[in-house]
């Protein structure tokens, strides 16, 4: 897989990880505000959801050589409603750089 695919897939999973946690807050509001257990069984895929937020992290993260403290810094951030969208959008800026800077060097064309 490309370092351009694992951006694009941690693209994916951070936009699909920032709504299903704002439907989460949702659930949460209406279970516990309006005793309404209409959505009481988002919780597991919300949490399947998660755990593949974590390996798109965790692959982008290793192929661009991310230190660990970073690395965890954005997988939590998929744990705080609209952080997600925030750092996705950071994220991809200064992935898309590193990337583009190894492509150059590889190729030996200045970026």
């Amino acid at each position: 897989m490309s370092d351009r695919a694992k951006l694009t897939f941690f693209q994916v999973m951070a936009f699909v990880v920032g709504v299903a946690l704002l439907v989460l807050t949702v659930h949460m509001v209406l279970r516990y505000g309006f005793q309404n257990h209409a959505l009481d069984w988002w919780a597991m895929p919300h949490g399947f959801l998660y755990m593949v937020y974590l390996v798109a992290v965790a692959l982008l993260g290793f192929a661009l050589r991310w230190e660990i403290g970073p690395m965890v810094l954005v997988m939590l951030a998929g744990c705080v409603p609209f952080l997600s969208f925030w750092v996705e959008h950071r994220v991809t800026r200064t992935a898309r750089a590193q990337i583009e800077a190894r492509e150059s060097a590889a190729t030996g064309v200045p970026a």
